[in-house]
């Protein structure tokens, strides 16, 4: 028999490749999580097709939810609410997430949480820890690149975001020059550890005096010196391009973090997204931060909670039930849903 200051929250995500369900307990403990990957069928294509998405999304949804309250061993009576992606994402493939939990909302009674996609990757730092705020994350993935300050457990704002391609994006870009199946990130960091920063590729807005990201002029660079090659019949060492290539976004994205920490002194620092599984942006963190006088705690998420998972969205489901933040049968999806950004702060 559950307990009262028990909250669980039965949790779904499906706002891109990955159908997934978790049920988690007080925002913090997984009692289970299951992921249904896309990635074999998506390969082919070398990138994500939306339809294709869709259609996974809907074969594989209810068995999931049924192996996910199998897993935790509960019940529909033992949860509290049901939670859900509904933004940022492809909207075909977060409507399928959005009508399955509104229908175990309608069907159980139990109320609905709407949950921002990147506020839900930030939250699985809660999953691996306690998160003392303020807190600052670096949020690194295929569509986002951003640092944002968490001022508590429900308010998140931007201070710097991309301007064009973000960085796990490049990183499958730059892939299928290399000849590397989608998604590239992790080929591309094991590569880049076994070679050395040859080609000096561009540190984009390094130096300007804000914490936004571009990544297209190093995208370009990269694809410009391997097509110059091809053409001249040259054969570049393919881990001397992969160690450019992430030094180049290793040190954007390290400086940048670097001057948020000490502008900002959070008391927690959250790397989340599927980027932040990358060993050689997870090293250079680690070492900088430690050389601090005043040193954030640092929080970095197991590799199994970078990429798109409903464990995240449950954790950031319990801080919005904590809160009140309810949502109803209206819930729609917002593809281009965006976290608030900051105003000035001194």
């Amino acid at each position: 028999m559950k307990e009262k200051k028990d909250i669980r929250i039965l949790a779904f995500e499906s706002s891109c490749d990955e159908t997934s369900t978790a049920v988690v307990k007080n925002g913090s403990e997984i009692e289970s999580l299951v992921v249904a990957t896309q990635i074999k069928s998506h390969a082919r294509f070398g990138g994500v097709v939306p339809e294709v998405a869709s259609r996974h999304h809907i074969e594989v949804i209810t068995q999931i939810t049924r192996e996910a309250l199998e897993e935790a061993k509960v019940s529909w009576e033992d949860l509290d609410a049901i939670a859900v992606t509904h933004g940022p994402g492809l909207v075909g493939a977060l409507l399928i997430g959005i009508n399955a939990a509104k229908a175990a909302s309608m069907a159980t009674g139990l109320p609905l949480i709407g949950v921002d996609h990147i506020m839900g990757h930030i939250s699985a730092a809660q999953l691996v820890e306690p998160v003392e705020y303020p807190a600052l994350a670096l949020q690194v993935s295929g569509g986002h690149t951003e640092i944002v300050l968490l001022k508590d457990p429900t308010h998140f704002e931007i201070v710097g975001d991309t301007r064009d391609d973000a960085a796990g994006e490049a990183y499958d870009k730059i892939g299928r020059v290399l000849g590397v199946n989608y998604p590239a990130g992790k080929t591309i960091d094991q590569w880049a550890h076994q070679g050395k920063d040859t080609f000096g590729f561009p540190r984009a807005m390094i130096d300007e005096d804000n914490y936004d990201f571009s990544f297209s002029g190093l995208k370009s660079a990269f694809i410009n010196t391997c097509h110059h090659a091809d053409q001249i019949g040259e054969k570049l060492d393919k881990y001397d391009l992969a160690a450019s290539f992430q030094a180049a976004v290793v040190d954007v994205l390290a400086e940048k973090a670097m001057r948020a920490i000490r502008q900002y002194q959070p008391k927690t620092f959250i790397m989340g997204g599927g980027v932040a599984a990358n060993l050689g942006l997870r090293e250079r963190m680690n070492k900088e931060i430690a050389a601090l006088e005043k040193a954030p705690k640092v929080i970095l998420p197991p590799l199994k909670l970078c990429g798109d998972n409903a464990a995240m969205i449950g954790a950031a489901a319990y801080n919005q039930y904590l809160a009140g933040n309810f949502a109803d049968l209206t819930l729609d999806a917002d593809p281009s849903m965006e976290l608030p950004y900051a105003e000035d702060y001194k």
